[in-house]
């Protein structure tokens, strides 16, 4: 397993070390099996779903997920009406082809357009359209050379948005980053505030600050969250600033690292924003308490003080009220939040995934309608509609379609706390099963019920193995200090918590001990390289993007300062804390198999991470392979670079498991 080849097979130009006689087993045995469990016919997604303000429509962004690959590569805007009516699908100028993609679609407060981002295909300029509710005159307000992102409206009918002129790249960390060639100390490119007037945009906010999220004042101004320099690696030192007639004023201030800020929300009468803070690795994965800040001065008060979970979106209904979407164990919740820390009121609450513009739901004011996208793991997505928690199926797209698993959610105890996860079981299956851990990225995230449909889990499932999916210390779901309970300790107290769910997944279901495997992404990347150095309990790993060498990893990667808050330091003045969680310093105790893959361009876990650790092992005799997929970021998009990852994934786990 120590030789070097080049695939032909799926792509030209996938960098491929493993030898040529796991190719061949690869594409032999693993490509039958991939292509029965991808018969079926696709799952349809929603990546959005709003609600128009007089609860009569909805409008969506969705489309077929790929045969391997989650996001659809192909997109539609489609309204819909409530009471049941037909289907429209927009007609979009550059027809229904790859990276045609309408995105962030909100309605004028009269419901009387729809407007939408627009991206032209093959680049990362955007155009912004607007279309009359029937799908018809569909009108171009705007051609932008570069992204634009969260439109939004004022109550008087003004269009906003966040838009980054001569964008290099899409906006967000996990996107394939630019070439690392030409002068790395030039000056970014900054997202900014915009107004959309007359076919022109007006930046609002100033020309040094990266604006992440936003929202309106009444008075015509914004308050946002923004923070100077590179947008993708400054989002965990953000501060919340108001945009005004005034000038820029900083507002809070987080008051120590382990305080990101997410979703500011201004009240409807305008006298105070909401956001959510706490422990946050990635931009996007939200968690935290709930903070109420008074626009008229003061501090920034905690409305959610020692909540055993974690507030992942937020957002004011229609009396005024703060609604927040919060994960509590294996339960998804919708509250309202009060002030002075009373207890929240549950409005909905379900072993299932919801999402929505605010708080898991768009919501109309004043009908109260609302609409939102749910799946679980067994249910495929829909989107439902009604007031919340008394929701009905607008649509059925999925219909009929259905995973072949039984789960469970388990708990147990580790080091004195609950840990919660989740067991998926094959249907039928009655003999001891082999068990893969599959460990969620972060670690600030969680792992929720959601339907997976083809894909490399189904494919698992199919073949006989049960799946884990622990939520250890760091996770989402258990309250803040859960979520901070592996700073300084990465790899450790959170290895031990998935030790002890191995054992209880034992205990709940017929797992044979002797057939143990381990995978994961991103973090569950460096869980899975960590873990074979600290122990032989699995017998084979599979790690996506995953860092080997965090001393090495701080100086590679495009995102350092979210090393921060979980370090205490930077690599150059605590060197120690870094080394003591690096598998590359306990290397020649690797003993399990372990098939490595990551995205050329990914600037979260670059390549370099990937390569140093299969390096290792491929000198130490242990057996190895390693793939780079070219023009990746963070997490693989390219449907055939999915499917390859899968098919090798599959032949690594069969060929040690089985």
């Amino acid at each position: 397993m120590n030789g070097t080849a080049t695939v032909n097979s799926l792509t030209s130009k996938l960098r491929w070390r493993g030898g040529l006689a796991a190719i061949a087993a690869v594409l032999v045995s693993g490509s039958i099996a991939v292509a029965d469990a991808r018969a079926e016919r696709p799952v349809h997604r929603f990546l959005t779903a709003v609600v128009s303000p007089d609860g009569r429509r909805v409008a969506s962004v969705e489309g077929d997920s790929p045969p391997a690959g989650r996001t659809p590569v192909v997109r539609d805007l489609v309204i819909r009406a409530v009471d049941g009516g037909a289907a429209v699908t927009v007609a979009l100028p550059c027809g229904r082809v790859p990276q045609c993609w309408p995105s962030s679609p909100v309605w004028s407060p009269d419901g009387r357009r729809l407007t939408f981002a627009l991206r032209t295909p093959g680049t990362h300029a955007r155009s912004v359209y607007s279309v009359e509710p029937d799908g018809g005159h569909l009108t171009k307000l705007l051609g932008f050379d570069g992204t634009i992102t969260e439109l939004r409206y004022s109550r008087d009918g003004r269009l906003a948005m966040l838009a980054t002129a001569g964008a290099t790249k899409e906006v967000g960390a996990t996107e394939a980053g630019t070439p690392i060639t030409g002068d790395l100390g030039g000056p970014p490119a900054e997202q900014r505030i915009a107004i959309l007037d007359d076919g022109r945009l007006s930046f609002i906010s100033p020309p040094d600050l990266f604006v992440y999220e936003y929202d309106w004042l009444p008075d015509g101004g914004f308050v946002g969250t923004a923070a100077h320099g590179d947008g993708d690696n400054n989002w965990w030192v953000a501060r919340l600033y108001s945009f005004s007639g005034a000038g820029v004023r900083v507002l809070f201030a987080p008051p120590d690292p382990q305080h990101q800020i997410a979703e500011p929300r201004v009240s409807p009468d305008g006298r105070s924003v909401a956001f959510i803070s706490g422990i946050m690795s990635d931009f996007g994965s939200t968690g935290g308490d709930v903070y109420t800040l008074p626009l008229a001065g003061g501090g920034a008060s905690d409305i959610t003080p020692a909540m055993h979970a974690s507030a992942t979106s937020i957002g004011w209904g229609c009396d005024g009220r703060l609604l927040a979407r919060l994960l509590t164990g294996d339960q998804t919740q919708i509250v309202e939040l009060a002030s002075g820390g009373a207890a929240p009121k549950v409005l909905w609450s379900g072993a299932e995934s919801i999402s929505g513009e605010y708080a898991g739901a768009s919501l109309a004011c004043p009908s109260a309608m609302s609409a939102s996208i749910h799946d679980s793991f067994t249910a495929p997505p829909e989107i439902e509609v009604g007031r919340i928690g008394a929701w009905r199926d607008l649509t059925q797209v999925n219909a009929g379609l259905t995973m072949p698993l039984t789960a469970r959610s388990i708990t147990w105890t580790s080091d004195g706390q609950q840990v919660q996860g989740w067991l998926l079981l094959p249907l039928g299956a009655t003999d001891k099963l082999p068990l893969i851990t599959e460990v969620h990225g972060g670690p600030a995230a969680a792992s929720t019920p959601s339907f997976s449909g083809p894909g490399l889990d189904r494919i698992l499932l199919e073949h006989g193995y049960a799946l884990f999916r622990p939520n250890p210390r760091g996770s989402y779901g258990q309250g803040e200090a859960f979520t901070l309970g592996n700073v300084r300790d990465l790899g450790y107290g959170d290895l031990r918590d998935i030790l002890a769910g191995i054992d209880a997944a034992e205990r709940a279901a017929p797992i044979d001990d002797a057939r143990l495997g381990l995978t994961g992404g991103s973090y569950g990347g460096f869980i899975t390289m960590w873990a074979v150095t600290q122990t032989q309990r699995f017998k084979v790993g599979v790690a996506a993007a995953g860092i080997s060498n965090w001393l090495s990893y701080y100086g590679e990667n495009g995102i350092d300062q979210w090393m921060i808050p979980y370090f205490g330091a930077s690599a150059y003045d605590d060197p120690a804390i870094y080394a003591r969680s690096s598998a590359i310093n306990f290397i020649h105790k690797v003993k399990t198999p372990v098939f490595e893959y990551v995205g050329a361009d990914d600037i979260e876990c670059p390549p370099p991470q990937t390569e140093e650790f299969w390096h290792a092992l491929t000198e130490l005799g242990t057996p190895t392979s390693m793939a780079i997929y070219p023009g990746e970021g963070h997490g693989l998009r390219e449907p055939a670079h999915v499917a390859d990852s899968e098919r090798r994934s599959l032949e690594w786990f069969d060929r040690y498991l089985k």
